[in-house]
């Protein structure tokens, strides 16, 4: 799984433009719908927390969990940072399929893709049973990922973002590698960072592996480890899956009946 080690310190810049506000209403309505009274959440690969924080101030106790310690700790200088910090919140480094807490949440949420990052069964399956020790019966699991059918329809291409900051100049370029039979595309991404002052250029490269995931596999994992499938729709807008679908919301139950440990 990607750790981000090098692209961890523009993270927030380079998604600058993402609607976190939009984002976190549209989770919490998700979870209210679902979970009526939650009130603890844990992330699952939350970045640098910006999604935490906006929770949190909605009165959540969150627990923010990534893989990149490079994140990790940009989220807790964030919360340092703050001049009033928010009650129970709390970040930690952590594998998400091998995640155990010993204690269980109201809602487990893992966004912006990071299941598609999970590119064999076993660790998609490791990561859905992280999702349902770690909830109450009853609890749910929100997540979304790479839409397998939008995939194959529009297929990645090529794509180049440039973002202009008031000490940095960044380029990015994502170009895809898609392995059909794998149902995974490898992004070669190159970062061009430019300091204006000195006039200094770096590279980073990094590949990021997806997957992308078709909803009947996606039943099977969650029923494999406790979980059923409550509603799917797209990532923000609520519109039903299709075939321009690129990014699927998922919710899940745990069963009242599922044991504790798979």
């Amino acid at each position: 799984m990607t750790t981000f080690q090098e692209y961890a310190r523009y993270y927030d810049l380079l998604y600058r433009d993402k609607d976190y506000g939009a984002e976190t209403e549209y989770l919490n309505h998700l979870i209210q719908t679902h979970r009526p009274g939650a009130t603890t959440i844990l992330n699952l690969g939350c970045g640098t927390g910006s999604h935490d924080f906006m929770l949190a101030e909605k009165g959540y106790r969150v627990t923010g969990t990534d893989i990149s310690a490079d994140n990790i700790a940009l989220a807790e200088k964030k919360l340092a940072d703050q001049t009033s910090p928010a009650g129970g919140l709390h970040f930690m480094t952590a594998d998400i399929c091998e995640l155990r807490l010993q204690r269980t949440f109201d809602a487990v949420i893992s966004v912006f893709h990071v299941m598609s990052y999970l590119t064999d069964n076993a660790g998609l399956r490791a990561a859905f049973q992280t999702a349902g020790e770690h909830l109450v019966p009853g609890g749910v699991f929100i997540f979304d990922c790479w839409y397998g059918p939008a995939v194959l329809t529009q297929l990645p291409a090529t794509r180049v973002k440039r973002i202009d900051a008031d000490d940095l100049s960044l380029t990015r370029i994502a170009q895809p590698d898609i392995d059909f039979n794998a149902n995974r595309v490898a992004v070669h991404y190159e970062l061009i960072v430019e300091e204006k002052q000195r006039r200094d250029v770096q590279r980073i490269r990094e590949t990021h592996r997806m997957r992308y995931l078709f909803q009947p596999e996606i039943e099977n994992w969650l029923g494999c480890t406790g979980l059923e499938l409550e509603s799917s729709e797209e990532w923000l807008s609520g519109r039903p899956l299709g075939p321009d679908t690129w990014s699927g919301c998922f919710v899940a139950r745990k069963r009242p009946d599922a044991p504790d440990e798979y």
